[in-house]
């Protein structure tokens, strides 16, 4: 059976939203995170060598590379998740890290496009691990604007790993080949790995253990589904990644060939997400004092506004000044910071008592949402940028409109029975 209580953290007390998180829970829980920004971010500088490598020299395709890792998450949290409320938090991070280190030789090893597709979404089922489990320790532990304050802090530290992988990427690659990139996320996985291991205690207690069955997730499912304002910030979630996935997956392509600045790419992509970490990091000081839900309205709203404002200007002209481009993206992405956070926060606000199949579902959901998504827009953009910017006005369109739709008054966590 599901049932309510809070698990106690090592850095964090038993569910109390007037403690403040301590640092190293923060540092942790990122970390866990980051491997996934850093197996995505740190390949971004390498993937026109890689193409050259196994044979792929068409940009379109060889965006599948950074897309299909998602792919990957989407299922292996579906999995993970529910094993979790089962076997415990600590043991399924492990077998997560074993998966990531067999797929991440295989990449290296791998002939051909399929097999590195193949290396990439085995990559994401085994990264899907940490990055739920962290999630659910979250929400074991805190719940309401200081949960989404703790999401906040947590991925604004997180953010550090895009603003440098890039270049660090690009460093190992000219020094020791783009292979050399796997290695070095194998070396980062293993130390987060042996810090989870000495400084995190488990925080699913045996009495609250869930047998892993399909029926324990068919309940869930259906549980989930029981709360409407979680259902539609979950398709929101996944319309905004969506989005976003386009950008990720054609940055390369648009700075280094549409731009023409193979060089200065890591360094753009670096400013770019800094544009992010700063209104997540300002995200978690303003959320207790004006809400998850109003925040992470305003944002779509703006966000929806500069991506469509872009179109309008630049609809049948050639990509702008890069300055002008910048200015775009900067501002659309500093939106992103009070959006992400809040929702996912808003998403497990109410199913605290089935965290970790509640993290796994609705994660799955936003995922495998987002990536048709990114493939069709992404499809778009060869010779100019402007597709990327319709996309991400659509995307955030349907997100407001959802949002209104189904939004509702702050919901009181309660222990369920299924």
């Amino acid at each position: 059976m599901f049932t309510g209580g809070v698990l106690r953290s090592t850095f964090a007390p038993m569910q109390n939203e007037q403690v403040k998180p301590n640092f190293e829970f923060i540092a942790l829980m990122a970390s866990l995170m980051s491997i996934v920004a850093l197996a995505i971010d740190a390949l971004l500088p390498a993937i026109a060598e890689i193409g050259i490598s196994i044979n792929s020299l068409d940009p379109t395709d060889n965006q599948l590379l950074i897309v299909m890792i998602f792919l990957g998450l989407g299922f292996g949290q579906l999995f993970f998740g529910p094993l979790s409320d089962s076997q415990g938090r600590k043991p399924v991070v492990y077998i997560g890290f074993v998966i990531f280190a067999l797929a991440s030789i295989l990449c290296v090893l791998a002939p051909s496009l399929e097999w590195m597709v193949v290396g990439r979404i085995l990559q994401g089922i085994g990264l899907s691990a940490p990055r739920t489990i962290s999630i659910s320790i979250i929400r074991d532990t805190y719940t309401g604007d200081y949960m989404a304050r703790i999401m906040s802090f947590v991925t604004a530290f997180f953010i550090l790993v895009p603003v440098v992988a890039p270049a660090i990427g690009k460093a190992i690659m000219e020094t020791m080949g783009w292979e050399a990139i796997f290695y070095m996320q194998l070396f980062f996985a293993l130390v987060v790995g042996i810090w989870f291991w000495k400084r995190q205690v488990e925080t699913l207690k045996p009495e609250y253990t869930v047998p892993f069955s399909i029926s324990v997730f068919v309940k869930g499912t259906k549980e989930i589904f029981k709360y409407r304002e979680t259902v539609a910030c979950t398709m929101v979630s996944g319309l905004i990644t969506g989005a976003f996935l386009v950008y990720l997956s054609s940055a390369q392509h648009v700075f280094e060939d549409q731009y023409h600045l193979k060089d200065s790419f890591p360094y753009i992509f670096a400013g770019l997400a800094i544009s992010i970490g700063l209104s997540t990091f300002l995200n978690g000081t303003l959320v207790v004092r004006f809400g998850m839900r109003k925040l992470a309205l305003y944002a779509l709203v703006l966000f929806t506004a500069v991506a469509l404002v872009y179109a309008l200007l630049f609809f049948g002209k050639p990509n702008p000044s890069l300055p002008i481009l910048l200015l775009f993206l900067s501002s659309l992405f500093f939106c992103l910071g009070f959006v992400w956070g809040n929702m996912r926060s808003i998403t497990m606000q109410p199913i605290g008592h089935i965290a970790g199949i509640g993290a796994a579902i609705t994660g799955f959901i936003s995922t495998i949402l987002s990536i048709p998504i990114s493939l069709y827009v992404g499809s778009f953009v060869q010779d100019s940028v402007w597709p990327l910017f319709v996309g991400l006005g659509t995307c955030g369109f349907l997100s407001v409109v959802l949002f209104l739709l189904f939004r509702t008054k702050p919901v009181q966590v309660r222990r369920t029975i299924i």
